[in-house]
């Protein structure tokens, strides 16, 4: 073999290994399903776009008030969670706004107020900030203001959040905590289909108004036998989704999928059986579950994705703190994204990976 061959071989597999260090991956977890059905009864084979649709689709037809409007919702929108309705509903009830989420949130508030089911979408989480005052000085503080003669609690407003694998920092910020300040509010991220679909029923017949936010990533992850029927699931209450005794692993949305995975790895790698919790709802939380979980195994990590500082797992760190001290074998740690925008091609250095929050569980365990 000639030296110029050998160095054009080389410098082919020098390029395909840079090739595949640099490919980017859609997704940093593996999808674990629920395994049983909230309810009993006839079901179908639905993913979480499917279901949010279903759940939309369901209120539309029983409740005449409900209105659907956003960005792109006539034909759908641009993840499909609308696919159809316009069409079934008519354009009076599913229609587009113009680019302006201030707007849109002022008019779902009118609507809402006028006694309306108003179904909100902002066509990215990240654009929601421009609506940030109509929601936060406007709808959170109807009823107070009015001294409990007027409310604007048929209000919904969805918003796709969180890492897809290829947004950058315009498209992929996860802003729970932003509204988390606001009383008055509810906040609540779903992890997978059948949560989609009964939390957002749950949203959209509560009294209060709710920012619901879908991790865009889990749209068409993974799919689910869902119920047909219309079912809600309680806004505020936890979910244990796997018992143990070594540690207590918090997360919501897509990170639930990445501490189940790394509960498994623990109990392969490490010997440790953790539970693991699915906050469900960011505002109000569960408290008890969480405590309870946290007195019963003496550590506790939470892993969200957004940045670190003032993320919503600061407030589970101290508010564990302050009712699970004597209990605590060890300081609450938290796994989350960096104090910086969201990058695009070094994604997979700022999300909490399931070998970032294996790496912070160990360390969690050996204290």
């Amino acid at each position: 073999m000639t030296t110029l061959t050998k160095k054009v071989l080389n410098l082919g597999r020098l390029l395909k290994n840079v090739d595949n260090y640099t490919k980017r991956l859609s997704s940093h977890f593996n999808y674990y399903p629920d395994g049983e059905k909230p309810i009993e009864g006839e079901t179908s084979k639905m993913n979480m776009m499917q279901a949010i649709n279903n759940a939309m689709d369901i209120t539309l037809k029983n409740d005449p008030s409900a209105v659907l409007f956003g960005e792109d919702v006539g034909f759908g929108g641009v993840f499909r969670c609308a696919l159809g309705l316009q069409e079934k509903y008519g354009n009076d009830r599913v229609f587009n706004t113009p680019l302006c989420e201030q707007g849109i949130a002022g008019f779902g508030i009118g609507l809402a107020t006028a006694g309306a089911t108003a179904i909100a979408e902002i066509q990215f989480a990240d654009y929601i900030f421009p609506a940030f005052d109509q929601l936060v000085n406007e709808a959170a503080k109807y009823r107070y203001r009015s001294g409990g003669q007027f409310d604007c609690g048929g209000l919904t407003v969805r918003a796709p959040c969180g890492a897809v694998g290829h947004g950058g920092l315009y498209h992929s910020q996860s802003p729970e905590a932003f509204f988390a300040h606001a009383a008055g509010l509810k906040v609540v991220v779903p992890r997978g289909p059948n949560a989609a679909k009964g939390l957002l029923l749950a949203c959209l017949q509560d009294r209060d108004p709710c920012i619901f936010l879908e991790p865009k990533i889990l749209y068409r992850s993974a799919a689910e036998e869902v119920p047909v029927d219309s079912f809600t699931l309680p806004i505020g209450k936890a979910q244990v989704l796997r018992e143990g005794d070594a540690a207590t692993l918090i997360g919501w949305g897509t990170q639930v999928h990445v501490l189940l995975e790394v509960a498994q790895m623990a109990q392969e790698q490490l010997g440790a059986n953790c539970e693991v919790i699915d906050l469900m709802s960011i505002l109000p939380w569960d408290q008890d579950t969480v405590f309870n979980s946290v007195k019963k195994t003496g550590r506790c990590l939470v892993a969200h994705e957004a940045p670190l500082t003032c993320g919503f797992g600061a407030e589970l760190a101290a508010s564990i703190q302050e009712e699970c001290f004597l209990h605590l074998e060890a300081p609450v740690r938290r796994a989350a994204g960096w104090d910086a925008p969201f990058p695009h091609v070094f994604e997979a250095l700022y999300l909490p990976t399931r070998a970032r929050c294996l790496d912070d569980l160990a360390q969690l365990l050996r204290y």
